[in-house]
């Protein structure tokens, strides 16, 4: 994976989650609002998850929340853009994973850059309880195939 100093290329995420800029995204100033790029992360990390543990992870008893956040702007975006989201696992503990995430935006036809990159902790804790639990086995093997060692 890349340095904090060099932007990561799309080739380095085992997976891109496509997320579409929105009309709402755009603040007064013409672009993207910074805490949508965390919306961005959410939405792609979730529909990952569901997608590819076939199952509705809200209704799992152990749920993951986050518990830590980061992103590092490196360009603008603006409505109307397709995005894709890069995501890989930097650490799969017992009861948390903590995800290396980028959006990408094509700037002309084919071409991919980075627009951020960010860190993403999930926590993982009783559905009921909120107490810290063991990631639940099908969040596991998902999380497992994404691990960058």
């Amino acid at each position: 994976m890349s340095t904090a100093q060099t932007p990561p290329s799309i080739s380095e995420f085992p997976v891109l989650w496509p997320v579409p800029t929105r009309w709402d995204d755009n603040d007064h100033y013409g672009h993207v609002n910074n805490v949508t790029y965390y919306s961005y992360f959410d939405t792609a990390v979730n529909a990952w998850l569901m997608s590819s543990t076939g199952t509705d992870i809200r209704n799992l008893p152990a749920i993951g929340v986050v518990a830590e956040t980061s992103c590092r702007y490196l360009s603008e975006l603006s409505f109307p853009e397709q995005l894709q989201v890069g995501i890989s696992v930097e650490k799969l503990g017992t009861k948390s994973i903590v995800y290396a995430l980028a959006i990408f935006h094509e700037v002309d036809d084919g071409n991919w850059e980075p627009a951020a990159t960010g860190r993403f902790v999930h926590v993982y804790v009783d559905a009921d309880t909120r107490k810290p639990v063991e990631i639940p086995a099908a969040v596991r093997s998902a999380a497992g195939t994404l691990t960058e060692n």
